[in-house]
């Protein structure tokens, strides 16, 4: 008959159960408001959801503790936001966020910097510490746990003793905004893969690339 109303389709050779369609997920890009900031490698996380709003064609409003743009994939709605809250505050943005929309946990991926990996370098991981970084430290705060999805981008640390703030407050290099292009389509296909088909799936394809 109808197979208890559930039917399986495939998107890119993936499996999905329909019943499991109507999916909620929110992706956090974390940066800095402010022209000021706008291009500085701390700011990542805006940039990577600028490329997924000109990919997926949705534009961005500002509400309610940031600017969120909304698009829809294959029956799952997905929420982007850019806090407004600055990036050492990301977390009331963070649960506000998730608390309106009742998204759970594991629909969550916050995107950020990370110095500790070369340029370009995309390592998506389900728990960890902040790795000293203040934007997740202050999410882990507000979400009281260290169990919620992240993704890193490498940005280097070619920078001396005392030099990692105006390092990550600072520009990229005209070569390293190049090379950016390719990392930006990258990390918008990891996002689409987060969302189709797991945070699993998803490290295997793409960490370390």
């Amino acid at each position: 008959m109808f197979h208890y109303l559930r039917t399986l389709f495939k998107v890119n050779g993936l499996q999905l159960d329909e019943t499991d369609a109507m999916k909620k997920f929110l992706i956090v890009g974390l940066g800095n408001i402010g022209d000021e900031y706008a291009a500085t490698r701390h700011n990542i996380g805006f940039k990577i959801l600028d490329a997924l709003a000109e990919k997926e064609d949705f534009s961005f409003e500002t509400k309610k503790l940031g600017d969120v743009g909304v698009f829809k994939v294959k029956g799952r709605s997905i929420i982007c936001l850019k806090p407004s809250t600055y990036m050492n505050r990301s977390g009331k943005s963070v649960k506000y966020w998730m608390e309106k929309e009742n998204i759970p946990l594991e629909n969550v991926l916050v995107l950020t910097d990370d110095i500790h990996l070369s340029f370009g370098t995309l390592r998506l991981k389900t728990k960890g510490s902040d790795g000293g970084h203040n934007g997740l430290k202050d999410i882990q705060t507000y979400l009281n746990t260290t169990n919620y999805n992240r993704m890193r981008f490498g940005v280097g640390a070619n920078f001396g003793q005392g030099s990692q703030v105006n390092y990550v407050l600072g520009e990229w290099s005209e070569e390293e905004k190049e090379a950016l292009k390719e990392r930006y389509v990258r990390t918008t296909e990891l996002v689409r893969s987060f969302v189709l088909a797991g945070v699993n799936r998803t490290m295997n394809l793409f960490n370390n690339t």
